[in-house]
């Protein structure tokens, strides 16, 4: 089965995020293809490649990069979310004048029209938060 994934919670302010980790992880491991894992609404704040958890917590930023690696995901933050919240990769931190980018590299701006997209290509788009 082919699952399209939307994240619309930040990383340690609810289970969201938490949750469709571990989805997308037993979903791989069971030979189900993740399509697209989507990042909407505070779930953009998943991609910073500034999050620095304490020593003994979960760092959830890095699982996801790496599980995208390792699985050769694409992983989707929603550019009007991400610009409200202040989160810019490189490009867009260019082309709106500011001199910081803070996206993870494992993660890629882009629009709606992604997450549309992975509603169509996908058997289920299953989502995690309000």
């Amino acid at each position: 089965m082919k699952f399209g994934i939307l994240v619309n919670e930040g990383p340690y302010q609810h289970q969201a995020s938490d949750s469709a980790y571990l989805f997308a992880k037993a979903a791989l491991a069971k030979g189900h293809e993740i399509f697209r894992v989507f990042f909407y609404h505070d779930g953009v704040n998943n991609a910073s490649r500034l999050t620095v958890p304490p020593a003994d917590d979960r760092h959830i930023v890095n699982r996801w990069a790496a599980l995208a690696d390792e699985h050769k995901l694409d992983m989707v933050v929603c550019i009007a979310a991400a610009q409200r919240r202040g989160m810019m990769d490189d490009n867009e931190s260019k082309r709106q004048g500011k001199d910081a980018d803070n996206i993870h590299p494992s993660f890629r701006i882009s629009g709606l029209g992604q997450l549309v997209e992975a509603g169509i290509q996908c058997d289920r788009l299953v989502v995690f938060g309000d």
